[in-house]
Formats: C-alpha cells, structure tokens, sequence
C-alpha cells in the first residue's frame, strides 16, 4: 500500500510479507530507501536509515529477546560507531566492522563490574587495551585474538606492578609470561612475587586451571553475535516478486527489492589505508638495535622502582652526585633481568625528581613503561637540526627519546631545580626536554611543520619543493601563515610564552625555538591550487586512519580530542605571500585568505647556554651579517627577538 512510480513501489508506502515480516517506510523505485521501520514476527524490529533495500545507515535495531543497538550499517550489517546493549545486562560502545567489534571499544559486564577499554577486531579483543577489575585491579597491555598477548603491566590496587611479555601456546592454549615483579610501599615486604594470571583465573569464568600450578589456561575474551532475524542463511534467496499497481504480476517490471532479513553476501569495504610513517625501524641487524635493546632494558628498570612521590622535594634529590650505577649482564643478576644484549652499565641521574616529573605531567608509570620499553621496537629519525643528535620514535608515537651531548647533560643537571618549580608552577609550560612526550601524537595527521626562532640567516629548508612532504621541518623563512587564535587562548598564550622565556633567559639559555604542527580541517583542496601545498592529496590522511578511529569521526564529526594550549587548539591561519618588489621577510603580507586549522606547539631545543664558544660565534658573525638576523644571541636578545616574533606569527582572531 502506498505511492507508485513506473509499476514500483516509489516514496510512503507499507509492504507486508507473507511470512509476517513488514516494512513501513520510504521507497525509491521499488527499494525500501531512506528512513523506514521494519518488522520480524519475532516481535525484533529495525528503525532508522535504509539504502537500496538494506539497513544502511544509522538506525536502532531491537531484539526479540531484548539486546538493542544503536549505530551505523551497511548493508544488513552493524558497521561504523554503535553501542549494543545485550539482553543480559551487558554493554559495548565502539567501533564495528562487518557485523563484528571492531577498532577502539568499551564492554561493561554486568555481573562483577569489570570492564575492558581499547582495540578489537573481528570480534575479538586485539590490540592494545585496559581490562579493569572491580576492585581496582587492571591489566594494560597487548591483547592477541582475546589474549593476552606481547608487552604488559599488571597493576595490583595496592599500586604493585607486573612488567613482562604474554605468550599463548597455540596447540595447548596455555598463557605463559615473563616479566619481573615490584612490590608497592603498600604491599607487605614479606609478601611473595605475585601472579597475574591468578587474578584472570579469579575474574573470568573463562581461565581454568592447566597441567600444573605455573600454567593457566584460558579461553579467548569475545563476543558472540547472533542476530538470527537479519542473517538467516536459509532464506538467503531473493524473493522474485513483480508488482504492478493493482497487485498483479507484471511484465518488464523492476523487482521489488528483496526483504532486509534477506542478506545478501557482498564483500565490507576494504579498510583505508595506513598512513605512511616517520623514521626507520630498528629492526634486528640495524646497527643501532644493541642500543635499543639497552635503552629499553634501562629505562624498565629504572622506572620500575616503586616509592612514594613528595612534590616538596629536598636539595639533595637535584644534586648532580645523585646517580646510580647498574650492570646489566646478559646471564642477569641480582637486580637485572637477563637480556640477549651486550653487556652495559645504566646510569639513572636524580631519579626522584625526574619521578615526580613524570606525576607532573600526568604520565603513567605501567603505561611509559609500555610505550618505550614495549614489544615493538622502536623508529630512527633524521635530526631536523645541526646539533648532531639521534632522535628516536615510540610506536605509538607518544615519545621521543633524543641524545645528548656531555654540555647538554650538564646544563640539564644545572637547571634541573629551577625546570622542576617552574613546571610545579605552571602546569601549562610550553617547555619540553628529554624523554620528550611526542608533541605531534594526535588523532589528527601534521600536514605542515615549523621551527621558528626570529632568525633569518639560513632559516629556510634545503630540500627543492618536489620533495617536501608532512614530515619536513620548515623553517623561519618559509612560513607562509599567519596563526589567529581566539581571544581567550591568544591571552593565555601570550601569558605561558612571557613565563617560559623569563625562565629560559633566567637560565641563561638561548637558541631555543617554537615548534609548530597544522592540521588543515578542510579547504586542502584549494590550497593544492594555490601552490602552498604541494605533496600529493591523496596521500594526506584528515585523520590517523586506523578503521576504529575513522568510524569515530565520521559518526561524530565535531569530537576531537583534549583542547590544551599547545594540542588540539583550533586556529584559523591566514596564509601570506611575499610582494614581487619586496625583499626577503620574515613575515610576509596577509592574503585574506582563511583555512581552518588545528595547532600544536612546544618549545623545544632549551639545553644550549650562552658559553664562551657561543660568545665567540656571534662576535664573529655579526662582522659579516645583520647582528639581529644571526643566531646566537645572548639570552636576554634572544628571548626578546623570539618573542617579537611569536607574536607576529600568533595573532589575535578579532573576527567572529
């Protein structure tokens, strides 16, 4: 019953199957297309979008039996972002893909309150993610097809932590691990080593007990879907029904589309594909594999000290003498694990402070741990500067480890005291050093990259237009944009870059410089025909394209992450160009011309002080150019310039 065009079922109008089901809706030549509702005898039914005859698009799908979810489709099939509450009690938010969780995701159990937060595919939990227990108890790490699997840290409630790698034996299923253990403050001294496989055994029905007391065997963590109304492979047939408008056979008529709990087998979507990525990977036989491996065992062991963290700290957590020594034999020791390195000494410089740092910063010891000292190695960069240093990459991009020079050690140690109240004092700081927290991890790709600093000379990149990409750092002399940030953020901008260069100049510190990521929202298009774009569109991702994080953002368009001063802080750039008759300048003049952006911003390099052969360097540069284009200045000059700068390339948005 309904409206009719050329013998088809065409705009409002209900049809009833024989066998009960019943669909009331829009229609376009006899497919059920647009928003409609549709029926099973069971009492399940479907309200949303439909596409060409299958649930596509958002829409709410409830069970006889009283699951309901709620989210995107495609084709018959939960796919994109959804929540599913099951009939049971239970629930999951997140990603799908053809019919199964897939991508980033929560489930909630509704008996004993444990919840896991992070990746799954194919219905699976795989990835990297948190299960949490209700008293407190969590384990973060790497999961493989409901396993654990790979790097990951057992924290107990009572702060104790369990650092190792999760292995399954395929044929037997039986979950091994090894790790090492350290005990809270909290926990009893007497207490011995504890087991986290004790704790899944205890909170998932799944775990069972193997062969022996040091095995546990588990079945995988996942999700059964059964949606028997929509998939039901016994009636996968179309239904060859020919209409006319008098409920006749017809002939040379279009079919009526077949019934939406008809499914049709057609291949999901390929997934899109990934983002190439920076730096090499250290891989064995690289030659710098030996130091990675030194660098991780270090670090694990270093971190993994418990003790309690005083934010009032004493004078002598910052004296330079306050460093250990530890020797890492490849049999191991007492204190180290044994390892397939060489043998190396690890030296930790005041470890409280830089402890009580990483608080500070909101950072996680069970997570950084994970992040630098994972199963996965880590990615060599090219230095982007002069100094000579090795910068290496965390894979999930949340880090960034740097070499140093003695001299910079030792500035480091000087200005340590005065680095710690400074970020105590403005938790905000713009100003960042060794171990870096990467300042371009983000769900947003950095189409454009700057390191400005006010100087002239040679601050423009070497490398011919043809092969700049997103991954090449510009410079002072080739931005072409103006940053105008709200009022509101300008102010506070103009505020935290005011502290942090009185610090710096306290430091007597200089040749510091502001590094700055775009991401361009849209208009990408129009600034290809502009020229100021100039690697190829089809290789720029809007976001970082993992499947999950696409549904995400697709679905919710205007979520983003955290806004802060110096991440995910919406601008509008202005772009610039210099006038034919104009010699070479900073800042070049304003187009009118508008993108929307999103800026992220740190000021980095901050360990060069103003020594002799700094003095030397400037003397005898300022005989053959501009003093006020040279680099180095003193601090106090330094500091003036940069700022004068900034806050030409920073400007106010005074427009609506």
């Amino acid at each position: 019953m309904g409206q009719w065009s050329g013998g088809a079922p065409h705009g409002s109008g209900k049809y009833l199957w024989s066998d009960g089901c019943m669909y009331e809706g829009e229609w376009r030549l006899g497919k059920a297309t647009g928003r409609g509702k549709f029926s099973w005898p069971s009492g399940s039914t479907y309200e949303g979008e439909f596409k060409n005859g299958f649930m596509d698009g958002s829409g709410t799908y409830t069970g006889a039996a009283g699951d309901t979810y709620r989210g995107s489709w495609s084709m018959n099939l939960k796919h994109g972002l959804g929540s599913k509450s099951y009939a049971n009690g239970d629930r999951y938010d997140g990603g799908w893909w053809a019919g199964l969780q897939d991508g980033p995701g929560r489930y909630a159990w509704c008996d004993g309150g444990m919840e896991y937060e992070g990746q799954w595919r194919a219905g699976l939990i795989h990835g990297r993610g948190t299960l949490v227990w209700p008293n407190g108890d969590r384990y973060d790490g790497g999961w493989k097809e409901g396993c654990p699997f790979g790097e990951g840290a057992f924290r107990w409630a009572d702060g104790s932590v369990y650092v190792g790698n999760w292995t399954r034996d395929g044929p037997t299923g039986i979950v091994q691990q090894k790790g090492v253990y350290y005990p809270s403050p909290a926990a009893a001294a007497s207490m011995p080593a504890r087991d986290p496989r004790d704790v899944f055994a205890r909170g998932l029905p799944g775990f069972i007990s193997g062969s022996s007391s040091d095995d546990r065997k588990h079945d995988k963590i996942c999700v059964w879907e059964s949606d028997d109304d929509i998939v039901d492979e016994a009636e996968a047939a179309w239904k060859g029904v020919k209409m006319t408008e008098d409920g006749g056979e017809g002939r040379g008529m279009l079919p009526l589309s077949l019934a939406p709990h008809i499914i049709q087998r057609v291949p999901p979507p390929l997934p899109p594909p990934e983002v190439k990525r920076q730096g090499e990977i250290i891989a064995k036989g690289h030659k710098n594999y030996e130091l990675m491996l030194n660098l991780q065992l270090g670090i694990r062991h270093a971190v993994g000290k418990q003790g309690p963290i005083v934010l009032d700290l004493k004078s002598s957590a910052f004296d330079p003498k306050e460093k250990y020594w530890t020797k890492f034999p490849p049999e191991g020791s007492k204190y180290t694990p044994p390892h397939n390195s060489c043998e190396f000494r690890w030296k930790d410089y005041c470890p409280l402070v830089f402890r009580t740092l990483r608080k500070l910063f909101k950072v996680d010891a069970a997570d950084y741990m994970l992040s630098l000292c994972g199963n996965e190695a880590l990615r060599e960069l090219s230095s982007p500067g002069s100094s000579g240093s090795c910068f290496y990459l965390t894979n999930d991009d949340r880090y960034m480890i740097k070499t140093m020079k003695k001299s910079e050690v030792k500035m480091l140690l000087k200005m340590l005291p005065a680095y710690y109240n400074h970020v105590r004092a403005f938790e905000n700081t713009l100003v960042r050093f060794v171990i870096m927290g990467n300042l371009f991890c983000s769900e947003y790709s950095i189409h454009r990259r700057f390191d400005l600093k006010g100087s002239s000379l040679g601050r423009t990149t070497d490398k011919p237009q043809t092969e700049i990409d997103q991954y090449t750092t510009l410079k002072d002399l080739d931005l072409n944009f103006i940053f105008r940030l709200k009022k509101q953020w300008f102010q506070e901008f103009q505020r935290q870059v005011d502290r942090d260069c009185e610090f710096l100049e306290q430091e007597k510190i200089m040749d510091y410089s502001l590094l700055v990521g775009v991401h361009f929202r849209n208009d990408r298009e129009k600034l290809l025909a502009q020229g100021s774009m100039d690697f190829d569109i089809n290789n720029i991702s809007t976001h970082r394209l993992s499947r999950g994080r696409t549904y995400q953002f697709l679905a919710e368009p205007n979520r983003c992450p955290q806004t802060k001063l110096g991440a995910n802080l919406p601008a509008r750039a202005e772009l610039t160009a210099r006038k034919s008759d104009c010699k070479l300048q900073l800042i070049e003049e304003p187009t009118g011309e508008y993108y929307d952006v999103i800026l992220y911003f740190g000021i980095i390099d901050i360990l060069q002080d103003y020594d002799i052969s700094k003095k030397l360097e400037h003397t005898y540069k300022s005989f053959q150019y501009d003093p006020t284009s040279i680099s180095p200045l003193d601090p106090r000059q330094h500091s003036r310039r940069f700022r004068d700068f900034i806050y030409k390339v920073f400007q106010e948005d005074t427009e609506s």
